[in-house]
């Protein structure tokens, strides 16, 4: 029997022996390049001297997908270069890996020194999905914290959500202490000071004192300081703070220089292999496209450029330390940085005669040239070009106001199949408001037009175009946050047709591949996003029958959440189709109506009502280029849209 061991002590001696016994073993020991290890009482060798604030960050997945999620990495790094805050690693187990660690009573723990999780004063959590929600409650019970907020003391670490799944975090609210919504760079440099402030003056108050602190700046939401209360039909009647001091609504972070944030200035480079081997550069923040089912860029408002000069240096930076030799332009329409042209044709120019590559994520047909594709592709070799019409017919675009025309489309693909492309990919939505199965089968048409173009341009048969389609899940504070979402069975249905139509054809049916996932994931994925604080209970009793890496369709089960939802919702009067395939009307009060993304309420309604109107004609256009359309963003939350050109070049690199 081990005897008590110090806080912070590495469980590594016994970890070690036993990596062998599991797969990918690799993914457990750390050691990375550009790795931070400090010391447990850094704090007291800072200046000023005092406690030490120290973190455990946690990607919810595997360590090959949670690695390259920038977010964490550029949050490891903003906390390590305060001296007095530490900040650590950890991502979700395998399975395997879970039964050896349950096995030798070894807790989670960070990749970084392998201290226990629950030794940390807080544990921040990134869910960029909420499928993640499982691995959370593996993570807890591993390190030994309770599952319940409730439950937990002084001794466990404050369990903090963040990501674009905290904007509605009500589904985990039982086991989180708090969330925080929108851009982490400055907030946790500010909670971390509360939190040491709060240990300096012998943590007055216990747990709750510096929960208290941290909700009464109105900049995190404590769930518990909240109650909820429900109507005898289910909806809930309203949430109201249940202590002073206690903000009615709680806003979101927003980072409005990113040029003075110019992170990861030392990305991580795994040992092992993991989704993405590149170095990722983000080249502004926020859209402003108004695509209505688009969650994330109706979050992220207001659209922030980094400049040209930040582009460059940090792409430079980004090579040296890491030795990539692909570099990834980010953001959420990358094509529409102003100054786009002029980063690709400096950045091109600067690298050519090397081996560093430069790509652009899915680009908008409407924001695609030849000359961009050119430049991005004149290192490397010439990959496949990826659109999203998102919508497969004219009428489904100007519902979810993705105004691009089917000629505009034929007119993109041609001309990149007239410059030597053979390979291009569509992503499509299928379950979208209104939707009907001749809306899906026209995705099939536009495919087929689509090669008989490219055969036509290019004097070639080999061309083809890969149709990529997604089942539409609702997502809060977006127009599209009252639409029912369609049952997995019509979803299914509706590309089982789609894929006959295609591979009937005798013509193109070859030409065009074809990939789809099943319904039933989304609709889990929409009981999550949509969720109230009865979902928790749900959430608990799939994790207790086995659930975990729930993201991954070899190890969801849709029968598991179904049996669940029976079971942990019995008596409260909903069920998993009250929560997924019920349309709301505007007098529901939403489950994240308290939490403010700065975007107003009757603006998206309104604009919700334009997308199910047949007779509406109204387009939202981009407001960096038109007049304000009074989402409500700027004045509410005291920003503005930062957008070029700069007028600046990026200079050729000095050679040496």
């Amino acid at each position: 029997m081990l005897g008590p061991v110090a806080p912070g002590t590495s469980v590594f001696p016994r970890l070690e022996p036993l990596l062998a016994s599991v797969q990918k073993p690799i993914q457990y020991v750390g050691g990375e390049l550009n790795a931070t290890l400090k010391d447990w009482d850094c704090g007291e060798a800072a200046e000023p001297a005092g406690p030490t604030v120290r973190w455990a960050l946690m990607y919810p997945d595997a360590y090959e997908v949670g690695l390259p999620n920038q977010g964490v990495q550029i949050l490891y790094e903003v906390l390590n270069e305060v001296d007095w805050i530490l900040a650590e690693r950890t991502y979700a187990v395998w399975s395997d890996m879970e039964a050896v660690l349950r096995q030798h009573a070894i807790p989670q723990f960070t990749v970084d020194n392998h201290r226990p999780v629950g030794d940390f004063d807080l544990l921040g959590v990134s869910f960029s999905t909420e499928l993640g929600y499982t691995n959370l409650l593996t993570a807890l019970d591993l390190a030994g914290v309770p599952l319940h907020a409730v439950d937990r003391t002084d001794d466990h670490p404050i369990v903090l959500a963040g990501g674009h799944a905290a904007f509605n975090p009500e589904p985990v609210a039982d086991f989180i202490d708090a969330a925080v919504l929108g851009d982490g760079e400055e907030v946790v440099l500010k909670i971390s000071e509360v939190v040491r402030e709060w240990k300096a003056e012998g943590l007055p108050g216990g747990r709750d004192g510096v929960l208290l602190r941290l909700a009464a700046s109105g900049a995190v939401y404590v769930p518990k300081f909240y109650d909820v209360s429900y109507r005898p039909d289910g909806t809930i009647e309203r949430v109201a703070p249940n202590r002073p001091g206690v903000p009615w609504r709680v806003v979101k972070h927003t980072l409005m220089d990113l040029d003075a944030w110019p992170y990861p200035k030392n990305p991580l480079v795994p040992l092992a292999e993991t989704v993405h081997e590149r170095f990722s550069v983000e080249i502004f923040r926020g859209c402003t496209r108004g695509c209505r089912f688009c969650q994330a860029g109706m979050i992220t408002r207001p659209v922030r450029e980094r400049s040209i000069t930040t582009i460059g240096d940090m792409v430079e930076n980004g090579i040296k330390k890491t030795g990539f030799e692909e570099v990834g332009l980010l953001s959420l329409s990358s094509a529409d940085h102003t100054e786009i042209g002029e980063v690709a044709t400096g950045l091109a120019d600067r690298y050519e005669g090397s081996h560093v590559s430069l790509s652009l994520p899915s680009t908008r047909v409407d924001a695609f040239n030849i000359t961009l594709a050119n430049e991005f592709s004149r290192n490397g070799r010439r990959s496949g070009l990826t659109f999203a019409p998102e919508g497969g017919s004219e009428r489904m675009r100007k519902v979810i106001n993705k105004m691009v025309t089917e000629e505009d489309l034929i007119r993109t693909v041609a001309t990149a199949y007239s410059h030597g492309w053979r390979q291009v990919k569509l992503y499509f939505m299928c379950g979208l408001p209104t939707e009907t199965d001749e809306d899906v089968l026209e995705i099939a048409d536009l495919a087929k037009k689509v090669i008989a173009k490219g055969r036509e341009v290019s004097g070639h048969n080999d061309i083809r175009c890969t149709v990529s389609i997604g089942g539409f899940v609702p997502k809060p504070h977006t127009p599209f946050q009252w639409a029912a979402q369609l049952d997995w069975e019509s979803t299914d249905r509706r590309l089982q047709q789609l894929r006959d139509n295609v591979r009937a054809d005798k013509k193109f049916g070859r030409a065009i591949g074809f990939r789809y996932h099943d319904g039933r994931p989304g609709i889990i994925e929409g009981l999550l996003s949509r969720g109230d604080r009865r979902v928790g209970a749900v959430i608990e009793e799939v994790w207790r029958q086995g659930g975990r890496f729930d993201g991954w369709s070899e190890h969801f089960s849709y029968d598991r959440w179904v049996a669940a939802c029976e079971t942990a919702l019995a008596g409260t009067g909903v069920d998993l189709d009250w929560f997924t395939t019920r349309e709301r009307d505007f007098d529901e009060v939403l489950p994240w109506d308290h939490l403010d993304s700065g975007l107003d309420r009757d603006w998206l309604w309104e604009d919700w009502q334009d997308a199910i109107d047949p007779d509406s004609t109204v387009e939202v256009e981009d407001c960096r280029w038109t007049p304000c359309y009074d989402c409500g963003v700027c004045p509410e939350m005291g920003t503005e849209i930062q957008i070029g050109p700069t007028g600046q070049k990026l200079l050729p690199l000095s050679v040496v």
